[in-house]
């Protein structure tokens, strides 16, 4: 709550904002004065996103191997759910042929709703703690940090740049894709000599839409999610109050981390499939 510590409600909001940074200076490393810092690093984000990588990894692991067709248990019926949900998904969506799409798609479907449901953690419970071990500020749901969202989105843009070249050729890709469409002077009987032009001019609005994918990814699943953790933050400032409009936001709330998780990796196999088609 606001009052403690003395803080007023701006600076509760503005503390539980902050995330927990160490960066490079003149004198060596520092924490937490990383104000304009280019090369400040987010630990918190880092280390929540990669403790439930790691969770994930070891727990789909650990149903894989102990797999039965007997007598499955629960977990193991719902990661069976999960991978069918995502093959249904990727057969619907992708028209190429890559045995990658499929372990991605479910990856990131799985990371990033598990990286989104630490927003339903009360905000104040591993703050504290952090506190009480002498860690100042502590930010536990990694969605929330542009640095996190746009380096997702920056694999899946690497990946799309990288199939693209792979199917089309490079020709393929940046003449042909880039260049050729949408006004293809060929189509539109363009003279010759103001090809350059029109190709040129296509290579912009190509480039634009292009870029816009990865932009798109990562700004849309962070606005959602610093969105829904300023409301929980807000609604912390009510003191006991805050019970009945928590219970219900953390379930509206529900919809909105998991539908995002969803749209990131339907997303991520469009773009892909993009990425495979010669036309």
């Amino acid at each position: 709550m606001a009052s403690e510590g003395g803080k007023t409600s701006s600076e509760y909001i503005t503390h539980h904002l902050q995330n927990l940074q160490v960066c490079p200076t003149d004198n060596g490393w520092v924490w937490n004065d990383c104000t304009g810092n280019f090369l400040g690093i987010n630990v918190d984000s880092i280390f929540f996103a990669v403790f439930l990588g790691i969770g994930l990894s070891w727990l789909f692991y650990r149903v894989a191997k102990n797999a039965t067709v007997k007598n499955p248990s629960k977990t193991q019926a719902v990661v069976e759910l999960l991978v069918d949900f995502v093959d249904t998904s990727v057969r619907e969506t992708f028209h190429g042929e890559n045995k990658l799409i499929a372990p991605l798609a479910i990856t990131l479907l799985c990371w990033v709703f598990l990286m989104n449901l630490m927003d339903l953690v009360p905000v104040d419970w591993l703050p504290s703690l952090a506190h009480a071990g002498g860690i100042e500020y502590l930010k536990v749901v990694p969605t929330t940090d542009p640095n996190i969202t746009f380096g997702m989105s920056i694999s899946v843009f690497i990946l799309i740049i990288y199939y693209s070249i792979k199917i089309k050729g490079v020709g393929g890709f940046f003449v042909g894709e880039l260049m050729m469409n949408p006004l293809n002077p060929k189509d539109l009987g363009v003279p010759k000599i103001f090809w350059p032009f029109v190709m040129a001019f296509n290579f912009i609005l190509e480039s634009v839409a292009l870029l816009a994918k990865p932009l798109s990814l990562s700004l849309r699943l962070f606005g959602n999610l610093y969105a829904g953790e300023l409301m929980f933050i807000l609604i912390a400032l009510l003191g006991l109050w805050q019970l009945p409009l928590h219970f219900g936001w953390a379930v509206f709330h529900i919809l909105i981390i998991t539908l995002q998780a969803y749209i990131f990796m339907i997303l991520t196999i469009v773009y892909l499939s993009q990425a495979h088609e010669h036309h």
